[in-house]
């Protein structure tokens, strides 16, 4: 996979600048220039791009290279990532042509940027530390550790949950019961059957319309007094009367059937029928439906069962939780035993460049804690005899850059502002080197006065101000020398300066 780097800046109508378009060098780019000039408002410009901070300019633009997630939030992932920002009545921001909010644009991006501006408090953190030496530590199976550890800590979190709800169960379990019993109670005391409720309205129905019933049938029954007169009639016209005979005993079949009906329905106890149908109405209003409360039903007496069986359910929990802690701590100790080792070798490689940025010496220590989703060790960092509070902004962020190049991983883009600042030429060189090295993994935006920075850089960046607009070229050949020379010697350039900038820049080469 590609490194992510800003390819193009585009803005106008921004603050002191009228127009801007620069093309970046995928590596470290170094801005210089007199004080005041816009370095600092450029890097806000640019920052203000991916949500860090307000964006000023009319209309700004960038154009992304590398691989983004951007197909989870929702967005097409295209070769080049362009984020627009247009401010007219408000400010808008567009990511690849679509519409966003300045706090999705920061969530998106946040993963690529880092800006060392001022001192973070939790970059040496034990749970940043731990998260360090995961990305260092050597061989194919340690990543599997992890995940291995992670779904088990999950799984003793799930358990001890489950643990927690059967033991609230368990307090609960005489009262939940008669509950439960009760409400079972209540539905067995009706005794419901599906479709009984609607088999009782039709035979109600069939009731209230008995006896108009029986006096139609009966009515009715008259025609077969006349029956053989029609036979007698169709037998004189010479026509067949199988279909009147066929007709006529179908009728005396379909009478003798209500008949039989009207006299089962003469069996009904009224009152009974009138009491059934209150019991299951009001099963319907508490349930919604007979078949409802016949379903609350069986629900309550499974949940019944697993009280009644409760503590075999704990036993069984609390077997499950003995035997993924046991698999948890042998594993935190395998994990501890990987971190110790890459942390003695991080430990060295980091002092290697503390002493070229006469720096204390740093120690990284590995202490036990109790299990967390990350294992089971805390990680302190030290300076030898010097904390953490004591020391200068540019302090912390050389020691921080110390820890970057000395992890070997990690990718993004790195805003630097004057990391270099009061410090020493030879510290300044290697402050540079190590931006040089790291720039191998990270696109680099630096501001710095000096010059070993300034000769380091695979793109030299001069902002200026003329006539109180801020404009930016890149520096090549002579204009470069002269550059770095002027930031050596001051306005006046010398002779001097002039060769020491030769110097830097055939070094940095």
């Amino acid at each position: 996979m590609g490194k992510i780097a800003v390819e193009r800046l585009f803005m106008r109508e921004y603050i002191g600048f009228d127009r801007l378009e620069l093309e970046f060098a995928p590596s470290l780019v170094v801005f210089t220039g007199p004080s005041g000039a816009g370095k600092s408002l450029l890097f806000q410009g640019i920052l203000g791009l991916f949500g860090y901070g307000r964006v000023e300019a009319r209309v700004s633009q960038i154009d992304i290279v590398g691989p983004i997630s951007l197909e989870e939030y929702g967005f097409e992932g295209e070769e080049i990532t362009t984020i627009r920002a247009v401010k007219r009545e408000k400010l808008r921001y567009f990511l690849n042509s679509q519409t966003i909010s300045k706090s999705l644009l920061k969530e998106i991006f946040s993963p690529y940027i880092l800006y060392l501006r001022q001192q973070e408090g939790d970059f040496f953190s034990s749970s940043n530390m731990v998260s360090l030496l995961d990305g260092v530590v050597e061989g194919e199976e340690y990543p599997q550790l992890l995940q291995e550890f992670k779904e088990l800590y999950d799984r003793r979190e799930e358990l001890r949950r489950e643990l927690r709800k059967v033991e609230e169960m368990e307090e609960r379990n005489r009262e939940l019961r008669e509950l439960l019993e009760f409400e079972i109670e209540r539905i067995e005391g009706i005794d419901p059957r599906e479709g009984e409720y609607q088999e009782l309205l039709e035979i109600k129905r069939e009731l209230s319309r008995k006896e108009r019933l029986a006096e139609a049938i009966r009515r009715g029954e008259e025609i077969f007094e006349l029956e053989g007169a029609v036979q007698e009639a169709l037998q004189l016209i010479g026509e067949p009367s199988d279909f009147f005979e066929g007709a006529m005993s179908e009728l005396r079949e379909i009478f003798i059937r209500e008949r039989e009906r009207l006299e089962e329905l003469e069996e009904v106890d009224v009152e009974e029928l009138l009491h059934r149908l209150q019991e299951l109405s009001l099963l319907k209003q508490r349930y919604g439906s007979v078949e409802r409360a016949l379903e609350v039903k069986r629900e309550k007496e499974e949940e019944l069962e697993r009280l009644r069986n409760i503590s075999t359910e704990r036993e069984r929990l609390l077997a499950e939780r003995e035997r993924v802690e046991e698999r948890l701590e042998g594993l935190a100790r395998q994990i501890g035993r990987h971190r110790r080792e890459t942390a003695a070798l991080l430990e060295e490689r980091v002092n290697g460049y503390l002493e070229a940025l006469r720096l204390p010496q740093v120690s990284i220590t590995l202490l036990p804690q109790e299990l967390d989703r990350s294992g089971g060790d805390r990680v302190e960092v030290e300076l030898a005899g010097v904390p953490f509070s004591k020391i200068s902004s540019g302090e912390y962020n050389r020691l921080r850059l110390a820890f970057m190049a000395a992890g070997g991983k990690g990718s993004g883009i790195l805003f630097l502002d004057e990391i270099d600042a009061n410090i020493s030429g030879e510290e300044s060189m290697a402050v540079a080197k190590i931006l040089k090295e790291l720039s191998h993994r990270y696109q680099i935006f630096a501001i710095s006065h000096q010059a070993q920075l300034a000769s380091q850089a695979d793109q030299h960046l001069l902002v200026t101000k003329v006539e109180g607009r801020s404009r930016v070229r890149e520096l090549r050949g002579e204009e470069r020398i002269q550059e770095i020379a002027r930031i050596i010697s001051g306005e006046e350039i010398t002779q001097e300066a002039r060769e020491f900038a030769k110097k830097l820049l055939k070094e940095g080469r």
